[in-house]
């Protein structure tokens, strides 16, 4: 099964840490080409080289670009599809938090989080799906969140992004099924991630007990399940959320 994605193309956005990095490195050990799509040159280098140092049956290239710009989306999907010839696979994983409560949160909190959250699903897809109808195949893998689901305190600006991510897929699924792409969400809980790293002791602790399988997740946990959607085996998925939350979801 090292090969499954033998002969796709990837583009991941926010794929220099965290899961959007999980998701790169499972891709390229699956047979992938992989263009990983960041704002850090220097994380982007450093991914390539544990790329490489870890082997795989694939390939990856960085490519230095704002997902809330659509002129550098653009030109970044151009450059990838001039290097691999053909773009297959899209994940939308690039995302930020700027939480505060709503009482006390600035507008620029909320356009920040937007544009990157979900604008940039709007930057990238709106820059591909013209190539996959012709190619009459793609999958389309956008990255919410379990508080697209259930809302969380603090999180407004985080929550309803990535709830508008959810109802974007399915609308963009309902419109590209009939060419063979399909479009599905994975919805995270709780990601060992720098995210998460600046929780405190005690809210780690509080997060946990609502966790059934009592533990944080790790990046590979939904690094698996997007092979799993960028692969032949879920050709007849789409339009779906994908809960990988150790069962915290309500």
């Amino acid at each position: 099964m090292n090969d499954i994605l033998k002969n796709q193309a990837a583009i991941v956005t926010g794929g220099t840490a965290g899961i959007g990095k999980a998701i790169a490195k499972t891709f390229v050990k699956h047979g992938a080409r992989v263009a990983i799509l960041g704002t850090n040159s220097e994380r982007g280098a450093q991914i390539l080289e544990e790329i490489a140092a870890e082997g795989g049956n694939g390939l990856a290239l960085f490519l230095k670009a704002n997902v809330a710009s659509n002129l550098e989306v653009e030109q970044a999907i151009k450059e990838a599809t001039h290097a691999f010839n053909h773009i297959d696979i899209l994940v939308n994983n690039a995302g930020i938090t700027r939480d505060q409560l709503l009482l006390k949160m600035s507008e620029a909190d909320w356009d920040d989080v937007m544009a990157t959250n979900v604008k940039s699903c709007y930057n990238t897809c709106h820059a591909l799906v013209r190539s996959m109808i012709k190619a009459r195949r793609g999958k389309i893998i956008n990255i919410s969140s379990v508080v697209g689901l259930t809302g969380n305190a603090g999180q407004a600006n985080y929550s309803a992004s990535k709830a508008a991510i959810i109802g974007f897929s399915k609308a963009l699924a309902k419109e590209l099924a009939s060419r063979n792409i399909c479009v599905n969400c994975i919805a995270p809980g709780f990601i060992a991630t720098r995210m998460t790293e600046v929780l405190t002791d005690e809210k780690k602790t509080e997060i946990l007990t609502q966790i059934p399988l009592g533990r944080m997740g790790a990046p590979e946990d939904i690094a698996n399940m997007a092979l799993f959607l960028a692969s032949s085996l879920s050709d007849y998925i789409t339009g779906q959320v994908f809960s990988v939350d150790g069962g915290i979801a309500d």
